[in-house]
């Protein structure tokens, strides 16, 4: 099976997930893509440290439950590609053909750099999972530094950033969860103790990113305004329950005169909605305050 069809359907199974793990966590979510984070370290070694990191980020941010993670970016540019593919019109059309013009933005990306590892043994031995978690393994002593950033997809600019030092014998990497994506515990980087310390690294980084949610704003749209009803583009994949309630109104954007650049947003409030009816990617909302015959298709939709 070609790559790119690969891509589509895990996406599809992840999407599914992603609505199912809305009730066990709460919060509203965030879309949000790992980059590949760059190499600064000089350490080389049997598997990509770049790559590791992306591939552990990746599943622990997807366990969290509070976001809708997308595809790392190349993953995206494959599935881009096929969609190209299939727009030229050499590939077989029907119902399964990728389509352009449907794929999901991120609003937040995660970029970032490793800039220091420290190894002060060869490699790992076994070590036996139970229930999901590893204990024992080869000893010894692996630290990696990294700095890690969120970036605001819209502007470009970063939204906050910080520094992990993390280390294998840490008790995160002695006893640490083992994400479902992995398989059996032998072998790997997952085994070697610069994985060990990776898996820290990404752990914390995580738990930062999470911390960081209430100072983002959640931001929708309003997408159709039908028989009394409010069409809000965000659902239940976003983490949006019944009886959830919206400020509906314009947007006032500052810009820099010079660089065109957002100084400041902030919102006229219209009226307020009720979400009745959560679907997977919207809401169907009544009117609960303010003037409903003022509210119209494309206006902004945020928390109060």
């Amino acid at each position: 099976m070609h790559r790119a069809i690969k891509i589509i359907l895990i996406a599809i199974a992840l999407s599914a997930l992603a609505t199912s793990l809305a009730a066990e966590t709460g919060g509203l979510r965030y879309t949000i893509t790992v980059s590949k984070f760059e190499n600064r370290a000089g350490w080389h070694g049997r598997w990509d440290l770049g790559d590791a990191w992306g591939l552990v980020m990746t599943d622990m941010l997807q366990q969290t439950g509070k976001f809708i993670v997308l595809g790392e970016t190349d993953m995206r540019y494959e599935a881009m590609a096929e969609q190209d593919l299939a727009a030229s019109g050499r590939t077989a059309q029907g119902r399964k053909t990728p389509a352009t013009g449907q794929m999901t933005p991120a609003q937040l990306l995660v970029k970032g750099a490793i800039t220091h590892v420290q190894d002060s043994t060869a490699g790992g031995g076994g070590g036996v999972r139970i229930k999901g978690f590893r204990v024992g393994g080869k000893k010894g002593k692996a630290e990696v530094n990294a700095t890690v950033q969120i970036v605001d997809s819209t502007t470009g600019q970063v939204v906050a950033s910080t520094s992990v030092v993390a280390t294998s014998q840490s008790r995160a990497a002695r006893i640490g969860y083992s994400g479902r994506n992995f398989g059996g515990d032998v072998g790997g980087f997952k085994n070697d103790n610069v994985g060990k310390a990776i898996e820290d690294a990404v752990a914390q980084a995580v738990e930062w990113l999470v911390e960081q949610l209430p100072g983002i704003p959640w931001t929708g749209t309003v997408a159709l305004v039908k028989n009394g009803k409010v069409y809000v583009n965000r659902g239940s994949r976003e983490g949006v329950p019944v009886g959830q309630v919206f400020v509906v109104g314009t947007a006032d954007v500052i810009r820099d005169p010079d660089t065109g650049e957002i100084l400041d947003e902030s919102i006229n409030e219209i009226a307020r909605v009720r979400a009745d009816e959560v679907r997977e990617k919207l809401s169907i909302c009544s009117v609960i305050s303010g003037d409903a015959s003022k509210v119209q298709r494309g206006m902004a939709v945020h928390l109060p």
